[in-house]
This record gives structure tokens, C-alpha cells and sequence, in this order.
């Protein structure tokens, strides 16, 4: 199924994360796994939005293999962010892209023109601006709010989105959906089990 960028879910996000970490939060979202809508489903779904979010130059070309390896990056998020979520390490092969983009992608220093300092890919290809999510990722983390970024713990879900919830314990990405769903599922079980 073709989507495009105006109808996607994931643009109005209830519990967007703040600053860089809503281009994460968004790439993750970039498939409904409840319906199958996936903007990275073909090259042609993708590249609108991988330009939008500069993770593709407008004029640069996407291979199938380009592709295959945001997929798998964008897996690798997920793996990171279920993490937050249940605290359990994601196995390594769901983050071998990260692990892979992280190792062969190098990045230099730079002076913003605000004075800031700042990382930035050496390469500007495809997998040079995948590294941006990392370097942002690696921010968010310094800076706290990295834990914050969690996946729906319906494991038909798993969106992702950012825990503003006072004791940040958020689980689900929407308690009238997600959280209802699953409540009335446990509620179920246990009223077999009782009988």
C-alpha cells in the first residue's frame, strides 16, 4: 500500500519526542505494523520521506540495497527503544546495521555558527545521514532524554513514542487503544484460568 506523506500517522504523533529525537521517533514510525503501512515499503514510498527528513540528498540516487539497510537500521532503533521500554538488550543481530553504520561511518568536528560544537558525517551519502541519527541518539542520551523514547508494549504496535508521564513509566502508545487492548486481554486470561 502507497502512502503519502500527508496521511501518515505518525505526522500528528500525540507523544512526540522533543528536538532530534523526533526525526528518530518519526523514522521508527515510519511503518504501522497494525495495518502493514510501511513508507519504506518501496523505493519509490521512501524517497519522499528519507528527503524530508535529510536522510537522502534530493538529487542522490536509492538502490534497493540503500533501502534494505534503512529498513534494518530502522529495526535497530526499535530494538533500542523496546529496550527503554522492557530493559531487556536487544539480541545482536537486531542491531548489526546500527553496529555496522556506527564502525565503518567516521565523523568530524564542527563549529555551528551559533559557536556550538558539533559532530557531523564525514560522507554525505545515505548511510553518512543515518549516522546523524546515531550522533543524535548518542546527545539524547547525555542528555537524558533518551530514556525517555519507548515502544508500545502491545506487541502488535510497538510505536514509538516519548514518555512525558510524571514517574516515567509509561507503557503504551495510546491508553484508549493499546492500553484498553491489552488490559481487557490480561483481564480475559486470568477470568480463564479463575474458572
Amino acid at each position: 500500500m502507497t502512502s503519502t506523506l500527508e496521511e501518515w500517522a505518525g505526522d500528528s504523533e500525540a507523544k512526540p519526542a522533543p528536538g532530534p529525537l523526533r526525526r528518530v521517533q518519526a523514522f521508527i514510525n515510519t511503518i504501522d505494523l497494525e495495518s502493514g503501512q510501511d513508507r519504506l515499503r518501496a523505493v519509490e514510498d521512501a524517497r519522499p520521506w528519507l528527503v524530508a527528513n535529510e536522510l537522502l540528498a534530493s538529487d542522490a540516487p536509492l538502490r534497493e540495497d540503500d533501502l534494505r539497510t534503512v529498513v534494518a537500521f530502522r529495526e535497530g532503533l526499535r530494538a533500542l527503544v523496546i529496550q527503554n521500554t522492557d530493559g531487556q538488550p536487544p539480541a545482536a543481530g537486531t542491531v548489526s546495521t546500527l553496529n555496522e553504520i556506527a564502525g565503518q561511518e567516521f565523523a568530524r568536528v564542527t563549529i555551528a555558527a551559533d559557536g556550538g560544537v558539533r559532530l557531523a558525517p564525514i560522507r554525505d551519502d545515505i548511510r553518512g545521514r543515518l549516522l546523524t541519527i546515531l550522533l543524535d541518539i548518542a546527545d539524547a542520551q547525555c542528555d537524558g532524554t533518551w530514556v525517555h523514547m519507548k515502544a508500545c508494549a502491545n506487541d502488535d504496535c510497538l510505536w514509538a513514542f516519548y514518555d512525558r508521564s510524571r514517574n516515567h513509566g509509561g507503557t503504551w502508545c495510546d491508553m484508549a487503544t493499546c492500553g484498553n487492548k491489552l488490559k481487557n486481554r490480561d483481564f480475559r486470561a486470568r477470568r480463564r484460568t479463575a474458572d
